[in-house]
């Protein structure tokens, strides 16, 4: 069978068309999730803090993102150092909505203790995200307010771009 430069150039063009459409398609699917997390999340809005809470009645920060993340079939584990193990370790400034962010909020410095999602992001220095406050219960938060940007450790990126 002889391939002709037309027929080859038609091949690499309908192999980039499908490219283009699969890549485009997962960008699709990673955005429901997102937006199905912060649903999920933003559901509890409200609910008291209880330590190891997950429901309702009372939720702790990683009960909170365990359901959040049930919303989609993903299970994190049920801890928050647990948690700050999963998916890809990224920046701050490179943080997008669906992402981890842990804290060590204790006495130890470098104790992760508190994690959140990441909501918003409307410019380098206005970033919310939900988490619940052993105070306020599950609320939504600047993570560049001086009481959680001095006790950032890390995030984390669950749901692939």
């Amino acid at each position: 069978m002889k391939i002709t430069l037309q027929r080859l150039s038609l091949f690499v063009v309908i192999l980039i068309l499908f490219g283009a459409c699969a890549s485009a398609r997962k960008a699709r699917i990673r955005e429901e999730q997102v937006k199905e997390v912060i649903q999920a999340a933003r559901a509890f809005t409200g609910t008291p803090y209880k330590w190891g809470g997950t429901t309702r009645a009372g939720m702790d920060c990683s009960g909170l993102t365990g359901n959040a993340y049930r919303a989609i079939d993903l299970n994190l584990p049920r801890t928050t150092d647990g948690q700050a193990l999963v998916g890809e370790k990224i920046k701050l400034k490179k943080v997008i909505p669906g992402d981890l962010v842990f804290f060590a909020t204790g006495k130890k410095r470098r104790e992760i203790t508190h994690v959140g999602i990441v909501t918003e992001k409307k410019s380098g220095d206005n970033v919310k995200f939900i988490h619940a406050s052993t105070s306020l219960g599950v609320v939504e938060t600047n993570i560049y307010s001086d009481y959680y940007i001095k006790r950032f450790r890390t995030a984390r990126r669950i749901i692939d771009k």
